[in-house]
């Protein structure tokens, strides 16, 4: 039988930051690993929150639920979207999208529910609903669709210990954008079965096709059900400054903000500033960032096709990771974890295990195509060699490539 969460039990750090952490020790490794952009904050943010420094603005907390300023740019930003919330009583400012994860499920689960989490999925995931006294019932992507939500398996996994639905869209680590129909489906599910909907959207702002995410919150019914966290760390190359959002019905937030007070106070008052800057001014950046970011998806699948004999993909559609199965013909390939440690050692690049993020992730590799151009031509250089080895023994012969098609002379210092 399934015990919740104690203290005592397994609860150890990030795969993601574990392999990062042991990369750290070794000399000359290149990192496809944690999901940093390769970008700086664009120096428009930098300036305009150094305004607000030498002010004095950002010397004193702001109220619990964010600056005044901060949530009302919020609110403009997601009536472009077509959703109106309040900016006083439905939008709350987060120290970056995990801890506004961790306090709404502190707020919302007990000890001994159960929370569904399509799989693969972001890790941290797992850590946040144990930390809370939940327990993760994993439910399996439908890989031959583009991991796409396979609503009947959901269904079937929805038991009375059941308080909510958690993903992550578009989807780290597959860079699935889920379908509108399926969405719909799954709050049908949620409605039907009084659960809540939680939904991590960080990646709403990369995407590499016409057919746009569809969140939730957007469709009749999702207000009163829906969490929506967002976040500016990846679409800003604001990794560092910890800022991000949620927004829910009234009655939702107001659970939710004392767990948040608790946790952190107030998100980072220059961080908001950033945030405000970002709204404001950001939109140029964005979208360069987009143009560089797709090159380097061309260029890192282009090389995943050259090593289709021990690996295959689905084409991600959005985010900048991409997350290949290694055909069970190559030694480890049942078990990804001693696959990327053995990589790491040999090869000098790091990437995630794909059991990471779930027991459907086994098999796979997790690739951040984000990072720089250069560290993407070196990194994918190795990986072809050291599977070539894989392959043919110990090769003599090293694969060369050339730099990413368009890419900028220096287009990692754009910002």
């Amino acid at each position: 039988m399934l015990q919740p969460f104690s203290k005592h039990s397994d609860f150890s750090l990030s795969p993601i930051k574990a392999i990062e952490l042991a990369a750290a020790q070794m000399t000359g490794v290149i990192s496809l690993a944690q999901g940093i952009p390769s970008f700086r904050t664009p120096k428009v943010i930098i300036d305009f929150v150094q305004e607000r420094i030498a002010s004095g603005a950002c010397d004193k907390y702001s109220l619990t639920t964010g600056l005044p300023e901060f949530r009302e740019e919020v609110a403009i930003a997601l009536q472009s979207e077509g959703l109106q919330y309040d900016p006083d009583t439905e939008i709350l400012a987060t120290a970056g999208s995990i801890e506004g994860i961790s306090a709404t499920l502190l707020a919302l689960i007990s000890s001994g529910d159960e929370v569904i989490i399509p799989s693969p999925t972001y890790t941290s995931y797992q850590n946040c609903i144990k930390l809370a006294g939940g327990i993760p019932v994993f439910v399996e992507l439908d890989e031959e669709r583009n991991f796409d939500l396979d609503i009947s398996k959901i269904a079937d996994a929805i038991t009375r210990k059941t308080k909510a639905i958690f993903y992550c869209n578009p989807n780290n680590p597959t860079g699935t954008i889920f379908s509108r129909k399926a969405t719909e489906e799954l709050l049908s599910l949620a409605e039907k079965h009084d659960l809540y909907l939680i939904t991590d959207e960080v990646y709403k702002d990369f995407y590499y096709t016409d057919d746009l995410h569809c969140s939730p919150a957007l469709l009749p019914g999702g207000r009163e059900r829906v969490i929506r966290i967002c976040s500016f760390s990846k679409a800003f190359a604001m990794t560092g400054w910890r800022i991000g959002f949620l927004h829910t019905s009234s009655q939702l937030l107001s659970k939710i903000v004392g767990y948040h007070d608790t946790l952190v106070t107030c998100a980072p008052v220059a961080s908001q500033y950033a945030g405000i800057g970002a709204i404001r001014y950001g939109d140029q950046a964005l979208q360069e960032f987009r143009e560089e970011f797709t090159l380097r998806r061309n260029y890192a699948i282009e090389i995943l096709d050259q090593m289709s004999d021990v690996m295959d993909y689905q084409l991600p559609k959005a985010s900048y990771f991409v997350f290949p199965r290694i055909k069970d013909t190559v030694q480890l390939s049942d078990d990804s974890t001693r696959l990327a440690y053995d990589i790491l050692e040999k090869a000098r690049v790091a990437v995630v295990p794909g059991v990471a993020f779930g027991p459907s992730g086994e098999s796979h590799l997790r690739i951040n195509f984000g990072r720089t151009s250069e560290d993407l031509r070196v990194g994918m250089e190795r990986l072809a060699d050291y599977f070539s080895d894989k392959r043919r023994g110990k090769s003599t012969k090293k694969t060369i490539f050339t730099a990413l098609p368009g890419e900028r002379p220096k287009g990692d210092s754009l910002y």
